[in-house]
């Protein structure tokens, strides 16, 4: 097989002209930060998640700081997550004074089972962070029937969900406040930015207010149409609202979702159907369950991770990247915490990559990283 003579990289935003003409649009218009455009988006993604209520934010981790904060965690609760996602969940956790507890994973699905939540709940658990990895959900079910006698609140991170559903549900419609993530590599982006859904009424409001500096009026309830200039403050807040530029970049790209994911999936098959017994590598278990994925991440599993990255770029030219190392391990965490047994974990986090992943992928470039895996592979 022949090298190819530029990098393929492990991901690229799919963006078109109609975003670029609807970004065009809205600097014309004169008004540029949260406006009507973001309420429209909004509203178009509460509707797509199946909740009352659609926060923007500037992201998912901003998303997470302004739930927890509403919610009162605080110094003395402990917050539930798995040990395989990305640092945002515990750092703000940490930052907010109470302590991230971290639980084991599957090492075939990557996911958290109910058991291993169910194994790390305590009289001090206030939230559990439900991550559903690679956009593969969680047992939602699962999680409710070993929670039934905590305190604890449910909360989704669904960061990686922007097309998945459960049980024939779209995530975000099973009753719990999710957090969304809009990075250039998810499945829709505005750039930067996330989303917090949830159909609870007061725990809404609560964010409005954390979100834009405790005042009770916006941008543009203050200087837009029809606006009055005065306002209050009712809390300290926070500034992490979002912009109608990102938001016209958001209404574009909800509009091309479910053909980006159709061939998110159409890139999966060929991974699955070439890549299959192929002898040294894994690729990662879906769930049981009734589930529709959203194909955002090609997550698979070698031993020799670093050779193989290695060999995969600076031989093939083809771009990999890592999701995730496992919390308990990274330096910080392991210091404050000591040494924590998640073998689950450990052993995912030891092997895991993600091989190219991106709708504007040709079946060409699917077929050609899978020929430099086997070749890769091949070699003693």
């Amino acid at each position: 097989m022949e090298k190819r003579p530029t990098i393929l990289p492990f991901s690229r935003p799919c963006i078109g002209e109609d975003e670029i003409a609807a970004v065009a649009d809205v600097l014309r218009s004169g008004w540029i930060t949260s406006g009507p455009r973001t309420a429209e988006f909004e509203r178009t993604f509460a509707k797509f998640a199946g909740t009352e209520y659609a926060l923007s934010v500037t992201s998912a981790t901003a998303g997470l700081h302004l739930l927890l904060l509403a919610l009162g965690v605080h110094r003395g609760d402990e917050v539930v997550m798995p040990s395989l996602t990305f640092a945002c969940d515990a750092n703000i956790v940490e930052l907010l004074g109470a302590m991230p507890v971290f639980a084991d994973v599957n090492p075939k699905t990557l996911n958290s089972d109910p058991e291993h939540i169910a194994a790390v709940l305590t009289p001090h658990t206030k939230a559990v962070i439900a991550v559903h990895f690679a956009g593969f959900p969680v047992d939602l079910d699962g999680y409710a029937r070993v929670m039934r006698k905590s305190k604890a609140v449910l909360i989704e991170d669904a960061a990686h969900c922007v097309g998945t559903s459960y049980k024939g549900r779209p995530i975000g419609s099973h009753g719990n406040t999710a957090f969304w993530s809009f990075h250039p590599i998810k499945n829709i982006t505005t750039g930067e930015g996330g989303m917090i859904t949830t159909s609870d009424g007061e725990l809404a409001a609560r964010m409005k207010l954390l979100r834009f500096h405790g005042i009770e009026k916006d941008a543009w309830q203050r200087y837009g149409d029809r606006s009055s200039p005065g306002y209050d403050v009712l809390g300290p807040g926070l500034k992490q609202n979002f912009t109608d530029i990102q938001s016209a970049i958001g209404l574009v790209q909800m509009a091309k979702l479910a053909a980006m994911n159709a061939r998110r999936r159409e890139i999966d098959t060929i991974y699955r159907s070439t890549l299959a017994g192929v002898s040294g590598l894994a690729l990662q278990t879906p769930p049981s369950y009734d589930h529709v994925p959203s194909y955002h991440l090609e997550v698979v599993q070698v031993k020799d991770r670093e050779g193989f990255s290695r060999a995969l770029r600076d031989d093939w030219n083809v771009s990999v990247a890592l999701h995730f190392p496992p919390l308990h391990g990274l330096a910080y965490y392991r210091a404050k915490y000591g040494a924590v047994s998640l073998p689950g974990a450990q052993l995912a986090g030891s092997r895991v990559l993600s091989l190219p992943m991106f709708p504007d992928m040709t079946d060409e470039d699917a077929h050609y990283v899978c020929g430099a895996v086997k070749e890769v592979l091949r070699k003693p």
